[in-house]
């Protein structure tokens, strides 16, 4: 059926001669119809595909694919996965690295917005496949839909299409769309399959105890024959781990640092920077990127490192998906059970997590810089809040001193015991400061009110021959293996029956040695709590009024005592804590004689207690005693206080 008189026809179609384009193509000035089309590619990756194989081959499908007076006029590619959302997509500069036979004036970005131009040299975007526009339909849909808005059809060399129609009639294209939403929904699963199947291969990966890429600092890969036989053949091997002979002490004197020294991570940075032979710094995956020396953001990833307590690790970073950014712990894929040798404990690494810096505030006693400030606190970065770990900050309330606890709403704990803030006065503080300071630290009956705490001598020396008792026996234990060993080699025709006994004895005997030194680990780490009064000897005895000494002085005594104050709300109760480092202790020592009175009678004055001084709970101290890792120099042994509540106040 004819579309109306010639005139009408020549008036729909714009009345124009020449080239011209229309809904449905453009003419030439013989009549001839010709389709601009733009040409759209996109491959995955550089590394596991072969983007100047792919992309020609996309190109030469779409040219067979042209209909009768089909031309590309433009050419917009990209390489990157097809799986990232629109307003990612086209931003990298992959293609920059291979010399690929197919022009490029853009990528996706580009096709978008010069379908939006009056001035386009397109009418059609023709791709090899649908999912070479995105691998998720709801993206390859999105796409679609842009172009179609600004007039610009979306086909599909696989698919059927029609771009000329005769009569009045619609164009049919129920049947490409059912099939593109069908190839799209088989992308989608496809790619989600891969990806769900690839996740469980790591995860099995990582339970069996391979490790996924460059050996973390600390340790060196292993390498083992693969298990798959072609692979096995092919020379592919798979990686496991073993500490690395100058590295691994140097990650258990980090740890030791964080938890015992309390030091932030440019002190422990510096700290490292003094002896770098014995502390050698991290190389990054590319040497050309190294520094040479210690940095923050080097001790910060060796104390976020899970796998140095003997369990692999996987899934840490969203290195494809957000940019390499960290995922939360709840999708950290963990073996269930230590794979290789431990640096550190499990209870160690925690303890590294949740352990804030000493250094977390102005250690001077110089007021802050901020035009409002117009008094320095006392316990400034000295005191925190036991509910939620975080410091509390000082406020004037009339003309009294307090410290607050009050954290955003959206960031409270649940166990936090207000729904606002909560305050303790400084004067309480103080006053059962001095108490704690004068019985339990500086009091002539400290060594007994320790021992009446927690000292249990013959405990200590049952602990310390069973761990003799476990290094003996796993010594013993590895002599028996080499012996099983030499015997197989003294044999000369052993059949299949005893060289299967004799790998499962050794099997066994691993198992057992394995055992011992769990029980061993547990042991020592038992022993790292063993109270030690004798370090309470070194330092001098007397009173002290923490009122009444000027607030350098103060808080110099406070850094050298390493003290540390929390308050439970709840409970109205504080927790005054000490540590002593063996290393320092002759300098705090020093440091306490030039704060103590020689002979005092005022432990603390109960008749000048405020109220809120009688009604706060005090608690006392218990001293305990540490040995650091093995290589750590120079050797530094500590205690702290625990805090016991008793009556008073």
């Amino acid at each position: 059926m004819a579309n109306g008189p010639e005139q009408f026809r020549q008036w729909a179609a714009g009345g124009r001669l020449g080239i011209r384009a229309g809904q449905h193509g453009a003419t030439d000035d013989d009549g001839s119809v010709i389709h601009r089309m733009a040409f759209a590619g996109r491959t995955s990756t550089g590394d596991l595909q072969d983007p100047t194989l792919s992309m020609p081959r996309q190109y030469s499908n779409t040219q067979l694919a042209l209909p009768e007076g089909g031309v590309i006029t433009a050419h917009f590619w990209d390489i990157e996965s097809g799986r990232k959302d629109t307003a990612d997509r086209g931003q990298g500069n992959l293609h920059e690295q291979f010399d690929i036979p197919v022009p490029r004036d853009g990528g996706i970005q580009d096709l978008l917005a010069e379908a939006l131009r009056p001035d386009r040299r397109f009418d059609y975007v023709i791709c090899e496949s649908i999912e070479r526009i995105a691998r998720r339909t709801h993206a390859g849909t999105d796409i679609e839909q842009r172009l179609e808005k600004a007039g610009v059809r979306l086909l599909a060399a696989d698919e059927p299409f029609r771009l000329d129609h005769t009569g009045n009639r619609k164009e049919k294209r129920a049947t490409q769309t059912l099939t593109r939403r069908v190839k799209q929904g088989i992308a989608e699963f496809y790619v989600m399959e891969m990806l769900e199947k690839s996740w469980d291969g790591f995860a099995v990966h990582t339970e069996a105890g391979y490790n996924v890429g460059k050996a973390c600092y600390g340790y060196r890969a292993k390498l083992v024959s693969h298990p798959v036989p072609a692979k096995r053949a092919r020379g592919q091997k798979k990686t496991l781990l073993e500490p690395h002979p100058d590295q691994a002490a140097t990650v258990q004197r980090i740890f030791w640092l964080r938890n015992e020294e309390r030091l932030s991570y440019q002190a422990i940075a510096d700290h490292l920077n003094l002896d770098l032979s014995l502390n050698p710094p991290p190389v990054p995956v590319d040497p050309r990127r190294a520094v040479g020396r210690w940095t923050p953001s080097n001790v910060r990833e060796i104390l976020n490192q899970p796998k140095y307590t003997g369990h692999m690790v996987w899934n840490r970073r969203a290195r494809k998906s957000n940019g390499g950014k960290y995922n939360p712990p709840s999708d950290w894929v963990w073996s269930e059970q230590p794979v290789h040798e431990s640096l550190i404990t499990v209870e160690t690494f925690l303890t590294a997590q949740k352990r804030p810096p000493r250094e977390t505030s102005r250690r001077t006693t110089v007021l802050n810089s901020h035009p409002e400030t117009k008094r320095s606190y006392l316990f400034r970065s000295y005191l925190c809040c036991d509910h939620c770990d975080r410091r509390m900050f000082g406020k004037t309330r009339r003309v009294a001193a307090y410290y607050v606890c009050a954290p955003k709403k959206g960031y409270r704990e649940p166990t936090h015991p207000t729904a606002g803030s909560f305050f303790v006065r400084e004067q309480g503080l103080i006053e059962h400061l001095n108490t704690f300071l004068n019985e339990h630290v500086f009091g002539p009956y400290r060594r007994s009110l320790l021992v009446s705490s927690d000292l249990d001598a013959s405990l200590g020396r049952e602990r310390e021959q069973k761990i003799a008792a476990l290094r003996r026996d796993i010594v013993e234990v590895g002599t028996r293996s080499k012996r099983l060993i030499r015997s197989l080699e003294l044999m000369d025709d052993p059949d299949d029956e005893m060289i299967a006994d004799i790998t499962t004895r050794r099997a066994e005997l691993r198992d057992e040695q394995s055992r011992l030194r769990d029980q061993l680990a547990e042991l020592e780490a038992q022993n790292l709590l063993t109270p030690n009064p004798g370090l309470l000897d070194a330092l001098p005895t007397g009173t002290i009024d923490i009122q009444d000494l000027p607030e350098e002085l103060a808080r110099s005594l406070f850094e050298s005592l390493r003290l540390e104050i929390r308050y439970n709300k709840a409970h109205h109760r504080a927790t005054y804590r000490i540590t002593l480092v063996g290393q320092s202790l002759a300098a705090t020592s020093n440091a306490v004689r030039g704060t103590l009175t020689a002979r005092s009678t005022r432990a603390h004055r109960p008749a000048g207690q405020t109220e809120p001084a009688r009604q706060l709970q005090r608690a006392g101290s218990v001293p305990i005693f540490s040995v650091p890792p093995a290589g750590f120099e120079p050797a530094t042994s500590w205690f702290q206080g625990v805090c016991r509540s008793c009556p008073g106040g």
